[in-house]
């Protein structure tokens, strides 16, 4: 139903900080009920829910990563974002955004390699 795609960080050094952006079409992201995921998959392991802004401007997050973890957003723009300091090799994975209603639609991904 809505299109998202992910831009942003590409190679970012350890104890930097990733900053992506998820820009939304086809919908709003103020559309009451919908709401505003970061997902990422390191190589080799499984997907992981890193947090999420609702359709209000409220935020969770997991608990490994609320420390380092911020999800803001732009509605002008239909943007959010995502913004992940003190970054270690262990955050190298590809970052996803996922978003809408209860069907919910992902970005194509992007790759951030944290690299020396």
């Amino acid at each position: 139903q809505v299109q998202l795609q992910e831009s942003g960080s590409g190679l970012p050094k350890p104890s930097e900080t990733i900053s992506l952006t998820c820009s939304i079409s086809g919908g709003s992201m103020t559309t009451r009920g919908d709401y505003w995921e970061w997902i990422r998959q390191p190589p080799g392991k499984g997907l992981e829910w890193m947090g999420r802004i609702t359709w209000e401007g409220k935020n969770d997050y997991s608990p490994s990563l609320k420390s380092r973890a911020s999800i803001s957003r732009d509605t002008s723009k239909n943007q959010f974002f995502l913004q992940l300091t003190s970054v270690t090799y262990e955050d190298t994975a590809v970052y996803y955004c996922v978003g809408g209603d209860r069907a919910h639609s992902w970005g194509q991904g992007t790759q951030v390699t944290v690299s020396s």
